[in-house]
């Protein structure tokens, strides 16, 4: 029987973040494969969940890895195994179920949108009736790094959460596939990792991107732990 949580990186430093402080509290084991790093995305079938996190490459990528990892998204969602997809994880889920992978309209980058707004994820109505959700209200406030989006094809694919700039933010791929556009896994070191590594944000204020986050940090790692938590309890793992 499978039990252990499967977590893949795209990139060494967008890790699972908060995911593993509640994986601790929980006790809950995980694999974590780091694809840039040349390893190998194993049988979705051998675990109980899936968490693919967010990278610099498309899931438009012709590489042996991009279509690696398109395959295996695909037996995850043949086998209706709990997945959850982070920013580019939530492009390769739709990519893998039939979806289109687009530009961006607009880039969205940071804590604020170019109205001087911040981003939010704005529920539907099927969202605010997602387990996913539990607990976060009709809206929440999320840090965007990322250009591009999503269009879903018709074939069970829903959209439970949008955006401004870009509309669709959450989604439902089959019956327990989730993926957010947003980032809501920071720590504080992740964050402050990635604006030393990150092209999009070392070219904005960095003070600023600081003082935003501060200001929203505990309502932020609030949203975060939820979704967490939620999942977890969507896989049977918490």
């Amino acid at each position: 029987m499978p039990e252990q949580l499967l977590i893949v990186k795209n990139i060494s430093h967008e890790g699972p973040g908060l995911l593993e402080t509640i994986l601790e509290v929980n006790g809950i084991t995980a694999m974590t494969v780091d694809l840039s790093k040349g390893d190998s995305f194993p049988d979705p079938g051998n675990f109980s969940a899936l968490v693919v996190l967010g990278g610099p490459t498309s899931a438009n990528d012709d590489t042996p890895v991009m279509q690696s990892q398109l395959r295996q998204i695909e037996k995850a969602l043949a086998q209706e195994i709990p997945f959850l997809g982070i920013c580019l994880g939530m492009q390769a889920l739709v990519k893998a179920g039939g979806g289109k992978v687009l530009k961006c309209p607009v880039k969205e980058t940071g804590f604020i949108d170019p109205e001087g707004q911040p981003y939010r994820v704005k529920l539907t109505k099927t969202g605010m009736e997602e387990p996913l959700f539990s607990g976060l209200g009709k809206s929440f406030a999320v840090f965007q790094l990322h250009g591009e989006t999503v269009e879903l094809a018709n074939n069970g694919m829903e959209v439970l959460g949008t955006g401004t700039q870009c509309p669709v933010q959450a989604v439902r791929v089959g019956k327990n596939a989730y993926g957010l556009q947003c980032h809501f896994e920071l720590t504080p070191g992740m964050f402050f990792r990635w604006l030393d590594i990150d092209a999009d944000l070392k070219t904005m204020d960095r003070e600023l991107l600081t003082r935003q986050f501060e200001e929203q940090r505990e309502k932020y790692t609030g949203t975060g732990l939820a979704l967490m938590n939620n999942f977890l309890r969507i896989a049977g793992l918490a």
